[in-house]
């Protein structure tokens, strides 16, 4: 974090008492009457700590000494965690992780949605919380003080990539080959045009594409092919935007993952919208049918429906399913998804869910249930209608608890559901990221 009003800050380490958790995974202590959040730190500790920013009645500050530990205290992994970015909460134990998530959604239930859950879930987790991150976006840079190519994750507040040797969080296929990576690149022409490497990965397969600013020589790209194919990954390159993506071979490819429960397999491109830990993500499905409870008389909509995850599932144990999604090229994938798995109880219409929406012709049917998996944003804009198409029971998915509160508060004060159930999902260990499920019905 970079300084603000750096004359101003205090040059001595404080000496605090850590009160509780930020919902970013940091410390919170009161300094004559201002809130500090501090990384590094634990709720119950005793800390010293230096200041890095204030502003107001505002500050941060990063820890210099444990003096009085918490017992969720544990020594971090990774030697490369406090620098690197990947990660914020290594020195925290999963279970007190878990913990604090369940604790940050029910605050944002609480304090914005004015609401209080009947029942808490079980946290869904799932061990070895390591090496379970199979999409990624590492940083490149060559740095000429150092004389090489550095990759990996950028360091924590800043621009620089972190020194790194290899990532535990990362899919060992690609956590254990940033060195072999940096010193590829670092031999060829363009090694300072290359800025970033994204992560795609299936069950078996792994794709990673290359952001190229300038063309590669044949050279280059032979060196690169061979690198990739000795290392048994894919390559794509990027020399635009999105659309630019392209196999260097030139013959395209799909990576697949599975749900073995429900006999599926999903076929993906490498810059289509997939779970970050499959393995979380197939008990994340089964999770979500359990609390919807569908049965063969069902009808049940799937909206931000994606390549259909949620979709086909649902589809194996109801009588139709109607699936929404606002990327057209994910409805295709979708569609050809569902296809190849020999479903045909299907439907996909490609939507923007957060523009008006009253001439959808799916939007003219009934669904008794329905699921909801918005991004970040939430899906504010499409709950008005689920009263109307007679929708008993919902499950929403959530990828961040400030939006999941807002949308349950509209469900209850407005609509008329009751929020029967919640709870977290352990998509991203050792991260402040918080994935949640919730239950309504009216």
């Amino acid at each position: 974090m970079g300084r603000s009003r750096a004359g101003k800050l205090p040059p001595d380490p404080v000496t605090v008492q850590i009160e509780s958790m930020s919902a970013d995974g940091r410390g919170i202590a009161s300094v004559a009457g201002r809130s500090v959040l501090i990384h590094g730190a634990l709720t119950g500790e005793r800390i010293l700590f230096r200041y890095t920013r204030i502003k107001g009645e505002q500050a941060e500050g990063v820890l210099e000494e444990v003096l009085i530990p918490s017992p969720d205290r544990v020594p971090a992994a990774c030697p490369h965690y406090g620098v690197c970015g990947g990660c914020s909460l290594q020195h925290q134990s999963a279970s007190a992780q878990i913990r604090d998530k369940q604790q940050v959604l029910l605050h944002a239930l609480a304090s914005i949605g004015k609401l209080t859950p009947d029942r808490i879930l079980p946290p869904l987790t799932r061990d070895p919380v390591w090496g379970y991150r199979k999409k990624a976006r590492l940083g490149v840079k060559y740095v000429a003080k150092k004389g090489r190519v550095l990759v990996g994750f950028r360091e924590r507040g800043s621009g620089f990539i972190c020194d790194t040797e290899r990532c535990l969080v990362l899919d060992p296929k690609v956590g254990e080959l940033l060195i072999p990576l940096a010193r590829m690149i670092d031999e060829l022409s363009i090694k300072e045009r290359i800025p970033q490497i994204e992560v795609a990965m299936g069950d078996s397969d792994c794709m990673l594409i290359f952001r190229l600013l300038s063309p590669a020589s044949a050279a280059d790209l032979q060196h690169l092919s061979a690198f990739c194919e000795a290392h048994g990954v894919i390559p794509y390159l990027q020399e635009g935007g999105v659309e630019s993506v392209r196999p260097l071979s030139g013959e395209s490819r799909e990576l697949c993952y599975r749900l073995p429960l429900h006999g599926l397999e999903f076929r993906f491109r490498p810059t289509d919208f997939t779970q970050v830990n499959s393995a979380l993500n197939r008990l994340m499905v089964d999770h979500a049918l359990q609390l919807l409870d569908p049965r063969p008389e069902d009808s049940v909509l799937d909206l931000f429906c994606g390549l259909g995850n949620f979709t086909l599932p649902l589809a194996r144990c109801v009588g139709e399913v109607t699936g929404v999604e606002g990327d057209a090229g994910l409805v295709t994938r979708a569609r050809q998804n569902a296809l190849a798995n020999g479903i045909h109880n299907v439907r996909y219409y490609a939507a923007n869910l957060y523009q008006p929406l009253e001439h959808e012709p799916w939007l003219c049917e009934l669904y008794g249930k329905v699921l909801l998996d918005p991004p970040r944003s939430g899906a504010q804009e499409v709950l008005r209608h689920l009263p109307r198409i007679g929708a008993r029971r919902i499950v929403y998915v959530s990828c961040y608890p400030d939006t999941l509160a807002r949308d349950a508060g509209e469900l209850v004060h407005l609509h008329g559901y009751r929020l029967l159930a919640t709870g977290v999902m352990d998509m991203f260990p050792h991260t402040a990221h918080v994935e949640s499920i919730a239950l309504f019905e009216s």
